[in-house]
């Protein structure tokens, strides 16, 4: 007898440095760097609640101490995402 597969797979994600510009995560099997420049929420943040990171879905990252939600997208592209309207 074969179990059934509950829910969908999602790969984890990891905070895998921080410095003083930015941070590193990994996710789906690639390293990205989030700048504070680009993602200022994270700069005055504690390294507790950077590394709290969640994944609800496949697309989704958040940071649930920060308040902060953020896609893949918005990691690998972050100037089709301005902090401001223009």
């Amino acid at each position: 007898m074969k179990s059934a597969t509950h829910g969908t797979s999602i790969s984890d994600v990891e905070v895998t440095n921080i410095s003083a510009h930015g941070f590193w995560l990994w996710a789906d099997g690639r390293e990205h760097f989030l700048s504070y420049t680009d993602f200022p929420w994270f700069k005055d943040a504690t390294v507790a609640d950077i590394v709290n990171a969640e994944r609800p879905r496949a697309d989704h990252l958040h940071w649930p101490a920060l308040d902060v939600d953020l896609t893949l997208d918005m990691i690998e592209n972050p100037r089709a995402y301005p902090l401001a309207y223009k």
